[in-house]
């Protein structure tokens, strides 16, 4: 089982879309700056996720937001973010 996940930032309040087999596992490591490109914005908490059979079929959805600005805005909006 796969996961595709929207972590909010606490620090800056921005957002991160990520896949992941285990999802605590994964917000630990994210939380202890072990992901490079959003070390500066720890700490993070879960705010969404959607569960895959497939690494595949997680990863198209991950693609799908993050290169699909209007669905990616839709679904930020639902949650909260403040979309500019």
């Amino acid at each position: 089982m796969y996961n595709l996940y929207i972590l909010k930032s606490l620090k800056d309040l921005g957002y991160y879309i990520g896949i992941t087999e285990n999802l605590e596992k994964r917000l630990k490591e994210h939380n202890q700056g072990k992901t490079k490109s959003i070390k500066s914005r720890i700490p993070f908490s879960i705010v969404y996720s959607e569960n895959y059979e497939t690494k595949i079929e997680a990863r198209r959805r991950e693609i799908q937001l993050k290169k699909n600005y209007k669905i990616r805005k839709e679904l930020l909006l639902k949650l909260d973010f403040n979309i500019k």
